[in-house]
């Protein structure tokens, strides 16, 4: 019996039951503006983020495979790409209205327009994921993707003279 490695290790995959992202930031119930930076940033455990890892085993051939998110694209409702290559910066009240350091994205029209009047944002995350065969054999990489969902309201401020 001939086996291919590689399917042993998308066997492995399947095991770790891999999510899309776990979406902290924005929240459905988070109150935006237009003009604000927002902070994206997702929570980390092994199915959301990783690392994970698992093995498969067939015809006494064992393979182990090791995946982690290499970035997260995010897809605003708004025409607006974001890529981001971690897992994004929690906000604070201290960073007031900077943006963040490391993910994130300001609109700049209101939802108000949009179905229930929210944007539609999809978060989309790139897993890597390595594989070897156990005892020193062949190796190799191949990316899996996995995406989340969220609506983002987004209002508009006035100012009143």
């Amino acid at each position: 019996m001939n086996v291919d490695p590689e399917q042993l290790a998308r066997e492995a995959v399947d095991r770790m039951l891999l999510t899309g992202p776990d979406i902290a930031s924005p929240r459905t119930a988070g109150r935006y503006v237009v003009g604000m930076p927002m902070w994206m940033w997702v929570h980390q455990s092994p199915t959301s983020y990783g690392p994970n890892s698992a093995s498969a085993t067939l015809a006494g051939v064992t393979v182990t495979a090791t995946a982690k998110v290499n970035h997260i694209d995010w897809a605003m409702g708004d025409g607006s790409m974001v890529t981001c290559n971690g897992p994004g910066t929690a906000y604070t009240a201290s960073y007031s209205k900077q943006e963040s350091p490391t993910c994130g994205h300001t609109y700049t029209r209101t939802s108000a327009t949009q179905r229930d009047g929210k944007y539609p944002v999809a978060a989309t995350a790139t897993w890597t994921v390595d594989w070897q065969v156990n005892g020193g054999g062949e190796t190799g990489q191949f990316t899996e993707t996995r995406q989340s969902q969220a609506q983002v309201p987004i209002g508009e401020v006035q100012v009143v003279r």
